[in-house]
């Protein structure tokens, strides 16, 4: 690819870019009043962080026997309001023991 389509190419991609990010600061002036329209644009974050996470947490491991416990694991103590930290940490090393517990049985 030559530098002039390489540098085409980026500026489009920077347009589109600032063009998402632009328009809705020009288009919407006023405040939302709508109570479905501001708890939709509540949500969406959440909605797509966990969209984007949820698949990486089951390819992410070599069995998926262990990437269920670990998922498991920190739905619990996500559920009994730990930490992040405490909740990362005890998925990882249900992962991890699962890993190697099935690793030696193989």
């Amino acid at each position: 690819m030559s530098f002039t389509v390489f540098l085409v190419y980026l500026l489009v991609m920077a347009g589109v870019t600032y063009l998402i990010r632009m328009l809705p600061l020009v288009l919407v002036r006023k405040q939302i009043t709508n109570r479905f329209l501001r708890s939709f644009l509540y949500y969406i974050p959440y909605s797509v962080l966990g969209v984007m996470t949820v698949p990486a947490i089951f390819y992410s491991t070599a069995y998926l026997v262990s990437a269920v416990a670990g998922c498991a694991v920190a739905v619990l103590l996500a559920y009994f309001n730990k930490s992040l930290l405490t909740v990362a940490a005890s998925a990882c090393g249900a992962v991890l023991v699962i890993e190697l517990i099935i690793g030696y049985l193989l």
